[in-house]
């Protein structure tokens, strides 16, 4: 496995996004440019999880409290918990923030994979955002349902190739070892069942949200939208205090 340091690593990958979204920049290149991000954010995990069975202490699992503000704050919650699954975390919706329309969510998970979390996050809804406000509502549809569609297309496919690099970068290590001799499948089937043990333990009665309904059509625009999207950014939204689960 590779021995490089996470900074360094994680500041490679942000300068790959920086150079596919300057405008400046070819779309053949741009295009490049984010695909080898999105690979390596995806080895990256692999390689933390790895590097951690021989030092324990250098990647714990923890957890995080975050409000997600609107507009559009349900499509935000949908849109960290698919990348938060993907990533090998856990999230659970705990509602409204007060009596506002900003919701709260807390996410179990490495912190490690909660730093890939914030990076993905903070970026794919910079672009659905911005993504969103490029589009003009097609005459006849309600303006609102046309939106929130084009939100869900987004979402979907943005999760789906989040998921698809996951599986690629864990399919490159199957036949590798840790220093401590156990197979990198083991370690990652490891990691998810303590994440699994601490968001349980958190929240013994959660369970599965409902199905997700929409009227509009502006679902196949989004995920055109989605398909096209990097990954990048530092900050997630506002935090409140997290304490480390056992």
């Amino acid at each position: 496995m590779s021995t490089t340091k996470a900074p360094a690593k994680l500041e490679t990958i942000r300068a790959l996004l920086a150079k596919a979204e300057d405008p400046r920049t070819p779309e053949a290149e741009a295009e490049l440019a984010r695909k080898r991000a999105f690979e390596m954010m995806a080895k990256y995990g692999v390689e933390q999880a790895m590097l951690n069975d021989a030092s324990p202490a250098s990647d714990a699992p923890t957890d995080r409290k975050i409000v997600l503000d609107n507009p559009w704050a349900m499509e935000r919650v949908r849109l960290i918990n698919r990348i938060a699954l993907a990533l090998g975390c856990e999230l659970i919706h705990l509602g409204r923030d007060g009596s506002g329309p900003a919701r709260r969510v807390h996410i179990f998970g490495y912190a490690s994979d909660l730093q890939r979390v914030e990076l993905l996050y903070t970026s794919l809804l910079l672009q659905m955002n911005s993504g969103l406000a490029a589009q003009s509502v097609p005459p006849g549809q309600g303006a609102r349902a046309w939106r929130r569609s084009w939100l869900l297309g987004f979402i979907s496919r943005v999760g789906d190739r989040i998921e698809e690099a996951e599986r690629g970068a864990r399919d490159e290590v199957r036949g590798e070892t840790t220093a401590t001799g156990r197979s990198a499948a083991l370690v990652l089937a490891d990691r998810k069942a303590v994440v699994s043990r601490s968001y349980q333990q958190a929240y013994p009665r959660a369970r599965k949200g409902g199905t997700t309904t929409m009227t509009g059509n502006g679902y196949g625009a989004g995920w055109t939208a989605g398909n096209r999207a990097d990954i990048g950014g530092k900050r997630i939204g506002r935090t409140t205090a997290g304490s480390i689960v056992a």
